[in-house]
């Protein structure tokens, strides 16, 4: 089992021959390329982040303060201020992305991403309930996680007939969203004022305020999350031979299928509990990362993690430093970017569907 699991070819990628060979070390060329450039980029506003607030601080001395060097009063800003609220946008991005990576492979359809589908709602209700019920904050997390598989048990009950329609769980995720947005409303608005503006602003989606004890539970969490992820790529990728070689190659399809969902809401769930419902990221992520890589590989899904980190990072800075309404969330940046996507991959959806028709 192993050893054919071993030998799967993934889907879209190509095969062996010597035409094929040169187009798949060319792809691997371009992923390795694209993944430098994007440590460089990383780096780059990893220091930017650091080195400004209402404290400007020369960009060498933020970085060694970064790493615990240099006077006692930047390594206290930098430290205890600015990185745990980096270090947030990182790890989310990271868990956001390969969620959508690996929704949008298993379901075969651009479409398929965790905030489309339900599940970052899910997140908000559990972890908006945990505020009503007045828990610790350190349950955010699990809060978090349980309200994410409650939208995908809504979205298996009523998505789920007579086996899998991309189209029918896409529009039932979408309802699934609504529904539990308009209850995390309706608890907002009953909340007392102190508990409400808290609330009201996680549920914009925001990183700031983060703190190293939240982003250690939850970004933890979230890295076990990611490592599993890549355990389970081999799995995909025979699961995109189709369900027929899948079962001749040993593999359990509908077992195999679970695992690799589980893993996606759990990475989604974890990453909203850390930023709230950020929009957007699992969607445009993987498109992007096909674009500049081609077809998907697992450099490809550790490609689209550390895409996920840059992009929920430069929306952070932007939303800080060149907006000229200063307060914003960093979910009003994505949101902003992802809507005009959304609705090409639709048009592009609807017109790929009209011609199949035809």
């Amino acid at each position: 089992m192993n050893d054919l699991l071993r030998t799967a070819t993934p889907h879209g990628a190509p095969a062996a021959g010597t035409g094929s060979g040169r187009r798949h070390s060319a792809a691997r060329g371009r992923t390795a390329l694209t993944a430098v450039v994007g440590v460089v980029v990383l780096c780059a506003l990893v220091t930017v982040s650091v080195a400004n607030g209402d404290m400007p601080l020369p960009p060498a001395d933020a970085v060694q303060g970064l790493f615990g060097l240099g006077d006692s009063a930047t390594v206290l800003v930098v430290q205890e201020f600015r990185a745990p609220r980096m270090v947030a946008a990182i790890v989310a991005g990271a868990g956001l992305a390969v969620a959508g990576a690996l929704l949008q492979r298993l379901f075969r359809n651009p479409l398929a991403s965790p905030d489309v589908m339900g599940v970052t709602g899910g997140a908000s209700f559990g972890a908006v309930a945990m505020l009503a019920a007045g828990a610790s904050q350190a349950l955010m997390p699990l809060a978090a996680l349980g309200g994410g598989l409650l939208a995908a048990v809504l979205l298996g009950v009523f998505g789920w007939r007579s086996g899998v329609s991309v189209t029918r769980l896409v529009l039932v995720g979408l309802a699934v969203q609504a529904g539990l947005s308009a209850a995390v409303t309706f608890m907002v608005v009953r909340f007392p004022t102190e508990l409400a503006g808290s609330a009201l602003q996680w549920t914009t989606g925001s990183v700031y305020g983060r703190t190293w004890t939240e982003v250690t539970s939850a970004g933890g969490a979230v890295a076990v999350g990611l490592l599993a992820a890549f355990a389970l790529h081999r799995r995909l990728a025979v699961l995109d031979l189709g369900d027929d070689s899948a079962g001749a190659l040993g593999l359990h399809t509908h077992s195999a299928r679970l695992q690799v969902l589980v893993i996606a809401i759990v990475l989604a769930s974890l990453a909203a509990a850390l930023t709230g419902p950020v929009a957007f990221v699992a969607l445009a992520v993987p498109h992007m990362v096909r674009f500049l890589a081609g077809p998907p590989t697992a450099g490809t899904l550790a490609l689209s993690g550390l895409a996920g980190a840059v992009l929920l990072l430069a929306s952070d800075l932007v939303a800080q430093y060149l907006l000229p309404v200063s307060g914003l969330p960093v979910g009003v940046v994505t949101a902003t970017l992802g809507a005009p996507w959304l609705l090409v991959l639709m048009i592009r959806q609807s017109s790929s569907v009209n011609r199949s028709v035809r």
